[in-house]
């Protein structure tokens, strides 16, 4: 894998933790470190985001490395 690819696989995961944290105990970690709603808790969710956006392409690639 690239060094992008594994970047952004890396901000999905913690994005994922993340919102484990919010269904099963109601706590956003990224609110807790940078503040509700503050630009850089929103500039954080839009990276990942964002990042996840950029993994769909990984189907693709997934898909034509195994034919």
């Amino acid at each position: 894998m690239k060094w992008s690819d594994n970047t952004t696989l890396t901000i999905v995961i913690i994005g994922a933790i993340n919102w484990l944290l919010v269904g099963i105990f109601r706590f956003d970690l990224v609110a807790f470190l940078f503040g509700n709603l503050s630009w850089l808790s929103r500039i954080i969710y839009t990276l990942v985001g964002l990042c996840g956006l950029y993994l769909i392409s990984m189907y693709g690639r997934i898909r034509s490395s195994a034919e």
